[in-house]
């Protein structure tokens, strides 16, 4: 079973402006990309699973060139608020590194 750890270099997590973030998936090689980019295991539902993001927000871009797959999903709470707890998102990538791509 193939996961986001074995598909991927690089994985991260970041600030997006105070009411999202964004994951960049740097796929290892263009063959992997093109083979999970797209996989359903990587949609919405994750996001809302994962990390509470509302489904219909969730947005999925493809650079091709690269072999990175960006997905931007809004903050369940704004940067800095109250029960914040990774203020910059450097650490949200962490949850994604298990998930099985097929």
């Amino acid at each position: 079973m193939t996961t986001v750890r074995d598909a991927c270099r690089h994985v991260r997590s970041k600030n997006a402006g105070p009411y999202w973030v964004t994951v960049d998936l740097f796929f290892r090689d263009a063959e992997r990309f093109a083979r999970y980019a797209g996989s359903p295991a990587l949609g919405p539902a994750l996001f809302e699973r994962l990390f509470g993001a509302d489904p219909a927000l969730v947005q999925h871009h493809r650079i091709a060139d690269l072999g990175i797959l960006k997905v931007s999903y809004p903050r369940t709470s704004p940067q800095g608020g109250e029960v914040e707890r990774d203020m910059h998102c450097g650490q949200q990538f962490v949850r994604l590194l298990d998930v099985r791509l097929e």
